[in-house]
């Protein structure tokens, strides 16, 4: 995009905007006050929340969003004993994770894959297929999780049209010094120490900091898998005026695993019996390993105006690299012998830096005589991506599998060359707005303008180069039946750009993804409960099928309206009683291809996420216990490779299962306390697939763990 182009939509922009500036100066005055004696929400111990972003820009209540939402807060991740963002996706209602590997995995929503994350409520690029250690991201430095589920293009540009995972950081507002210590044990020689210590840095309390750090160190039900991880954040807060506050902070995470195993294992005999292998089961050789690091640094200036308006500009720069060496195992091994695997070797240098820049104005404004509310503004983001590959020689047989225990020898590693690189831009401006149609009429319309830019070369196969521009419309309806209930309507899309050539040998149309839903949401006891019932339909367009070959012996491609998933999600969570704190819901779709055959099998069609927990009243008022249940409905894949398939028919199928999950905390102290949490209580065994291969992963069995709090 050139600089006029630029400069014209950001001139669209500014004089959209001016008149609703102007009217706002007397927004506030037109609003009578009004004085409110229920108890507010406590977040700090809720299940629940006051407000989220993710899906708009504009600062909503749960209520006020017309798209599912789900907020997993503090008190939840503490209670489950929640540590990682994979540990999220697999308890949050309409999204799950597929742990195809030890250390890769897919998280997957209404049939489709989450390819984007975001850092308070920025959106960043997460390489799935060369993981750089998002699945294992800690949680310690973030203060919440939310989630949007449908398309979210409005926020996140390119994308599916699945979940926003939006990961909140936390902050440093506190002016006293306040913070906790933990450390904790569990199975497997599990241990863990964490931090976070909040203070004022100066004695007027307009400097503040906070400092979050976390060392875990564990082995596995896996044979030879290992992992250890350290996470350190910190962060300064400072009042530059009485109405202007400067964020900047640093985050690095780092993790070692060892023992990583690459591409599951199969499922299959070479005579078509299944494998049925234990648990602790491997592929992976002694010497494989897996490290990756993740430096994030982030500086975040917000200001508001006497009228209400807030202006908000940010930065933020992310660097992961990842160093693996890594052993594939592929083919079918005999049931006797265990022999007729072929050894594949794989070692790679990955690293990806991305820079963020947004620039948002929101606040209300006067229009007929109602209050409304507008947000927008300017992102901008760049993706540098980089792959070297060290070829392996000196290759051994692989021997028996049967009698596998990783004394595989380390092959001879060549030096590193280029294997792919691409560089990934986007910019795009956006503007939303909330109008107070009637007193329960509210109607949000918005659109962005993105320009999408994708230079990429794969070594041995050429170069590719993507230009795109779309529009990604959002429109919302939210209507208050009564002072607890609201029904509500959106439609909103989202694309995918994609490397297909047409008989031209022009690229594709970026698929598109459509999403609409409508609902009814409910707030219980002065906000302290929130539920939500939901209907969606999500369809995606100019989704790339094969045509054929050219003269050429090339492959060519077309563009059908292919993909559809429609489903309901209810959902409800809150303190439902004095001490009694619950988050519970279930979730159903179908999703069908344009032959009507079922696409992404692999993922849950059915889910329930419950959990709940009950704080005593009296002299048992130092004990909390809780425990709920994740359910997953069967998955499948077909295997068409599979020995024997004329018999099997290739079906790799995991039926449906629940999980049992437990935990008590027992307060010692006002300060001190003591957690128990037991995850996968029956020890069910279950497992993740690998559909392009043919291969499983097994999750984990019964798996305990004991931490000691202190808080101060």
């Amino acid at each position: 995009m050139n600089k006029q182009v630029k400069l014209k939509r950001m001139a669209v922009v500014v004089s959209l905007a001016m008149p609703l500036l102007a009217q706002a100066q007397t927004a506030d005055q037109a609003l009578p006050t009004v004085q409110v004696s229920s108890q507010k929400l406590d977040e700090s111990t809720s299940y629940t929340t006051g407000k989220a972003k993710g899906g708009t820009p504009l600062d909503l209540s749960l209520r006020d969003t017309p798209q599912s939402v789900t907020v997993v807060t503090q008190q939840r991740i503490e209670d489950q004993g929640l540590q990682t963002v994979t540990d999220v996706v697999n308890n949050v209602i309409g999204i799950s994770v597929n742990q195809y590997e030890t250390n890769r995995a897919g998280f997957t929503a209404r049939g489709f894959d989450i390819d984007n994350l975001q850092i308070d409520g920025v959106p960043t690029t997460w390489e799935q297929s060369w993981s750089s250690g998002e699945v294992a991201s800690s949680l310690a430095l973030y203060d919440r999780v939310e989630v949007v589920r449908g398309a979210t293009g409005l926020m996140t540009g390119a994308g599916n049209p699945s979940a926003a995972i939006n990961l909140v950081r936390k902050r440093a507002t506190s002016k006293e010094l306040t913070g906790s210590a933990e450390i904790g044990v569990g199975n497997w020689n599990a241990r863990r120490a964490a931090f976070d210590v909040s203070t004022a840095l100066n004695k007027e309390g307009t400097i503040r900091g906070r400092v979050v750090g976390e060392y875990t160190d564990s082995d596995s039900w896996v044979d030879l898998l290992s992992n250890k991880s350290k996470t350190i954040y910190a962060t300064v807060e400072a009042d530059l005026a009485p109405h202007t506050v400067l964020d900047v902070g640093f985050s690095r995470q780092e993790t070692n695993a060892k023992g990583s195993n690459w591409g599951g294992l199969s499922y299959w005999y070479t005579n078509g019996n299944q494998t049925n292998w234990d648990v602790s089961k491997t592929s992976a050789a002694a010497w494989s390993a897996w490290d990756t690091s993740y430096n994030n640094a982030f500086v975040d200036l917000n200001h508001t105006f006497d009228n209400g308006w807030q202006l908000r500009a940010s930065v933020t720069h992310g660097d992961r690299r990842g160093d693996s060496r890594l052993l594939y195992l592929y083919g079918y091994a005999d049931q006797t012998t265990g022999t007729g695997l072929t050894p594949f070797v794989g070692s790679y240098l990955t690293r990806t830096e991305q820079t963020n820049a947004n620039v948002q104005a929101s606040g209300p404004f006067q229009l007929f005589g109602r209050k409304h509310e507008a947000a927008f503004g300017y992102m901008y983001s760049k993706a540098d991506f980089t792959s070297y590959s060290r070829a392996g020689s000196n290759i051994a047989d692989t021997g028996n599998y049967n009698t596998w225990d990783g004394s595989y020898a380390e092959p001879t590693w060549g030096a590193a060359t280029l294997y792919q690189q691409s560089v990934t831009k986007q910019d795009a401006v956006y503007g939303v707005a909330r109008f107070s149609i009637t007193d329960p009429l509210k109607l949000i319309v918005g659109a962005r303008v993105t320009n999408y830019k994708k230079n990429q070369l794969v070594v041995g196969s050429g170069s590719t180069e993507q230009n795109d521009n779309e529009v990604t419309p959002y429109a919302g309806l939210v209507y208050d039946i009564n002072d607890t209930y609201s029904a509500y309507a959106s439609y909103t899309s989202i694309f995918q750009p994609q490397n297909y050539l047409d008989q031209s040998g022009k690229a594709l149309d970026p698929v598109t993804g459509k999403s609409s839903e409508v609902g009814i949401k409910g707030e219980f006891l002065d906000g302290k409960v929130n539920a939500s019932f939901g209907l969606f339909d999500i369809k995606q367009d100019n989704l790339g099928q094969a045509g054929g070959i050219d003269s050429k012996g090339n492959a060519w491609y077309k563009t059908t309206d292919g993909a559809t998933s429609r489903g309901y999600e209810a959902e409800v969570s809150g303190e439902l009683a004095r001490g009694w704190s619950a988050s519970a819901g279930m979730s159903q779709f179908r999703a069908k291809d344009n032959t009507g055959a079922d696409f992404n099998s692999i993922y849950p069609r059915k889910l329930i996420r419950v959990f709940t927990t009950y704080n005593f009243a009296g002299q048992l008022s130092p004990l909390t216990v809780g425990g709920g249940v994740n359910w997953e409905g069967r998955t499948w894949t077909i295997d068409p490779s599979a020995p024997n398939y004329a018999s099997n028919g290739g079906l790799i199928e995991q039926k449906s299962f629940a999980l049992v999950n437990l935990m008590a905390r027992y307060d010692i102290s006002k300060n001190l306390s003591a957690q128990l949490n037991v995850n996968n209580a029956f020890d069910k065994t279950h497992f993740g697939m690998f559909a392009a291969y043919g291969a499983i992963t097994y999750a984990a069995p019964r798996t305990t763990s004991l931490t000691l709090k202190y808080k101060f």
